[in-house]
């Protein structure tokens, strides 16, 4: 499994809204519910704006473009800047999924889009290694998004007996085909996405997510990265923000996360699995990365 892939079995992120909202006129409106979160929308018709400290200035959306917030920041969304924002929590309704909600009259501006809920400290610490904002521009060349956006206004707007579970599953493709595009766009920045889609780091990452239990030394990354062992080890923190060996051991405890939740194997076995020497070696190393033991950690889940 490629590594794109892993993070969105691990997250397993679930539709919890699927709908369309037309607006009109003057509007702004505050995403203040992402905590936990994914939103992926996508313009289809008309123009807003998009606004998010974290990502400096306002960026324009046209019809075609996708955006994707995956790590809880609020966001702004509006056809005037200079509107007073309500907040999306208070003004729409989140039991009309599945429905397009009207705004403000409707008419000049048309988004669809789901919201994914995703749980557990597991996702927490994924989600981190996320840029606040995954932007795909239209393009002519992006026929599948386009078709998965298309089709889930189609469903939405005829509500064809059906539409509801086709709009999910619609969703979690363009979710998927919107990272993957935006991979391909080779970011620029610091993290997971933005070593994801460089040539040489890939490497290195593909190779520990295929066998996250071998004892990775810096020099057989390198090695796979096609560089020397001391630019390897600089330009990795460059742009992941982490060594290597730190990326091994949070991708290891990321898996393990996963497996705890799943309560199929016990302590023991799982850290034998990731290729710990010991029991306590791995309860070390996974209290240190995500903050609880693993006793605890798997009693939460479980409650949850």
């Amino acid at each position: 499994m490629d590594p794109l892939s892993e993070m969105l079995a691990l997250l397993k992120p679930r539709s919890y809204i699927t709908a369309g909202f037309d607006a009109g006129g003057s509007w702004a409106l505050l995403l203040d519910d992402l905590a936990g979160r994914i939103k992926c929308y996508a313009v289809l018709k008309g123009e807003c704006w998009l606004s998010m400290e974290e990502v400096g200035g306002p960026l324009r959306l046209k019809a075609g473009d996708c955006f994707v917030l995956p790590t809880g920041c609020r966001a702004l969304i509006a056809s005037d800047l200079k509107a007073e924002p309500k907040l999306a929590s208070q003004t729409l309704d989140p039991n009309r999924s599945g429905e397009v909600i009207s705004y403000n009259g409707g008419g000049d501006v048309f988004l669809v889009g789901s919201r994914f809920e995703v749980s557990g400290r597991h996702a927490e610490v994924m989600l981190q290694t996320l840029p606040p904002l995954i932007r795909v521009e239209a393009s002519n060349d992006r026929t599948k998004l386009r078709l998965y956006i298309e089709l889930m206004m189609d469903g939405l707007r005829d509500a064809r007996p059906g539409a509801f579970q086709v709009a999910q599953n619609l969703s979690h493709m363009m979710l998927a085909q919107a990272l993957r595009l935006f991979l391909e766009s080779s970011p620029d920045g610091v993290g997971w996405f933005a070593a994801l889609a460089d040539p040489r780091l890939s490497q290195a990452i593909k190779a520990i997510h295929s066998d996250p239990s071998y004892a990775w030394t810096l020099e057989e990354l390198a090695r796979k990265a096609g560089m020397s062992r001391t630019s390897f080890a600089q330009y990795f923190r460059e742009r992941v923000g982490e060594t290597p060996i730190s990326y091994l051991a949070r991708w290891r405890m990321m898996s393990a996360g996963a497996k705890l939740k799943q309560g199929k194997e016990t302590i023991a076995e799982i850290s034998i699995s990731l290729g710990y020497s010991s029991e306590q070696a791995f309860n070390t190393a996974f209290k240190r990365i995500m903050g609880q033991s693993p006793r605890r950690y798997a009693r939460d889940q479980h409650e949850l």
